[in-house]
C-alpha cells in the first residue's frame, strides 16, 4: 500500500474489501496495492477488460477519451485503470479476487478481517 494518506475509501464488491485510495491514484492501482486483483489488460483505458460499475460514490477518468460510451458513463460504468476517486465509493467488480493471505489482506467493509 502507498505511504500517501488516503483521501477516499473504495469498497470492492462482491468481496466486500475496503481499500484506501490515495489522491491521484487509479482505482485499479489502489486495489492492487491493497491485495485485491481486478481484471485488467491495457491499463490505458482502451481495452475495457477492467470495466466495472459504481454502486455509489463518484470518480473521474484522468483521460478525456476513456473506452466507454457516454451512455455507459451515465449508467455508472468506469474503467478503474484510468479512474480516480472523487469520494468514498463502492465498485461492483465481479472478477475481483483477493491476492494476499487473510492476515495481511484488505479488510471487509464491516472492518472484519477478510
Amino acid at each position: 500500500m502507498s505511504d500517501a494518506t488516503p483521501t477516499h475509501w473504495m469498497t470492492v464488491l462482491p468481496g466486500g474489501w475496503r481499500v484506501p485510495v490515495p489522491a491521484g491514484q487509479t482505482l485499479l492501482q489502489a486495489a492492487l496495492d491493497a491485495g485485491v486483483r481486478l481484471p485488467r489488460s491495457c491499463r490505458n483505458g482502451t481495452c475495457r477488460a477492467c470495466m466495472a460499475r459504481l454502486a455509489d460514490g463518484r470518480a473521474h477518468h484522468r483521460i478525456d477519451w476513456p473506452g466507454l460510451l457516454a451512455e455507459e458513463q451515465a449508467e455508472g460504468w468506469v474503467l478503474p485503470c484510468v479512474a480516480c476517486a472523487d469520494s468514498d465509493l463502492t465498485l461492483l467488480a465481479p472478477g475481483a479476487v483477493e491476492l494476499l493471505p487473510r492476515a495481511a489482506g484488505p479488510s471487509r467493509a464491516d472492518n472484519s478481517a477478510v
